[in-house]
């Protein structure tokens, strides 16, 4: 296995999310050759009444292993954000932390193994830290939350909360690095650290090969650390990236798997970058009201977005890592409509793009009614 490469520059900016390859071509109305016009919408159907979305706990048989929840509450850890986070091209030896611990403004310097890891071909840049000395570094919901800790002790990794967004990464999942191990998405938490996708534990680290030391954490009074101090005693190649207060406005740390529809819509949404969450819910509660009557239809559709097993085996979704694209399975099934619609024309054609996914206009009007519906009911 070759060894992860060295963080890429902060400015690079890793847009694709985490779908797995795999999708076959469905043949459209364009591909047939047949011309495309769209009819007049229908006159807007009467007003739809969402279902409670956050009340609503998926189920499938083919969940395991979930990640348990440890509760609320900390020892009382005082954080000591970072302030500058620098980058180097090789190992920061100990000397040179000692004379970055005298640049004038720093009280406190921490140097952690980075690297980059693919996953299904998306990259993300992870530090490897001891779980015990980096707790203090966290923001103060972070630090307070022992799930976090627990889960980069057993070897998993705690992603950003931005991470989780950005790539559709699902609590609770196992996914396959690329030429590695599989790891387990413990928990999303804001972490605050410009370029970092997430924190695993040195160890796992190691075992993925990162890069030892290549990453130094200062800690000082916020605006007292000069960046280009840091720059001159690390060197000329070395990234030095300023962090401000490093406490981000997100409190929250989700821990464990989506509980409940709404974060699984949510979540599923950023499969198809743009698409609101809420067309995902529209469907899913026309469909099977959220999983409540998950068929077979007359028609032979399954699962709780009740797909043809042929349109499945084009744009199923491994959605929560387990290895299998399960029909049934709100945690594939859900982000595999967000695909279809996505390859449908979604979000930018969003009405033909439902109407793909069940011909009949009285079913687009009715799943845009909803969708507004569950807009102004969690705006």
């Amino acid at each position: 296995m070759s060894a992860p490469s060295p963080l890429r520059p902060i400015v690079l900016v890793l847009a694709a999310a985490i779908v797995l390859t795999g999708f076959g071509a469905a043949l459209g109305l364009r591909e047939l050759g047949l011309p495309w016009q769209e009819p007049e919408p229908a006159p807007a159907a009467a007003r739809a009444v969402p279902d409670r979305l956050d009340r609503l706990v998926p189920d499938a048989q083919s969940v395991r292993e979930p990640v348990k929840e440890f509760g609320r509450g900390g020892p009382g850890i005082t954080p000591t954000p970072p302030r500058v986070l620098a980058i180097a091209s090789a190992a920061v030896p100990s000397g040179v932390r000692h004379r970055l611990a005298a640049v004038k403004g720093v009280q406190k310097v921490m140097a952690a193994d980075a690297g980059m890891i693919t996953i299904s071909g998306a990259g993300l840049n992870l530090l490897a830290v001891d779980p015990a000395a980096f707790r203090s570094w966290t923001p103060q919901a972070v630090a307070d939350e022992p799930a976090v800790w627990s889960a980069l002790m057993r070897g998993e990794l705690v992603a950003d909360s931005s991470a989780t967004r950005r790539y559709g990464l699902i609590p609770g999942a196992a996914y396959q690095v690329d030429g590695g191990p599989r790891l387990r998405v413990a928990a999303g938490a804001p972490l605050g650290l410009k370029g970092i996708d997430g924190v695993v534990s040195t160890e796992a680290g190691r075992a993925m090969g990162l890069a030892d030391d290549v990453v130094v954490l200062l800690h000082g009074k916020e605006g007292r650390i000069d960046a280009a101090d840091v720059s001159k005693v690390l060197g000329g190649t070395a990234q030095v990236v300023p962090l401000g207060a490093a406490q981000p406005r997100a409190k929250q740390v989700d821990v464990g798997r989506p509980g409940s529809y709404l974060d699984l819509y949510q979540a599923a949404a950023t499969h198809c970058p743009g698409l609101s969450w809420t067309v995902l819910a529209a469907i899913g509660q026309v469909e099977s009201s959220h999983g409540r009557n998950n068929g077979p239809s007359s028609a032979g559709a399954l699962g709780p977005m009740q797909f043809m097993p042929r349109t499945w085996a084009h744009y199923g979704v491994d959605g929560d890592g387990d290895g299998e694209k399960d029909i049934w399975s709100p945690y594939d099934a859900v982000p595999g409509a967000a695909n279809y619609l996505c390859k449908s024309g979604a979000p930018g054609n969003l009405r033909k793009a439902i109407y793909a996914y069940n011909h009949s206009w009285s079913y687009v009007d009715k799943v845009m009614s909803l969708a507004a519906a569950y807009a102004r009911d969690y705006a």
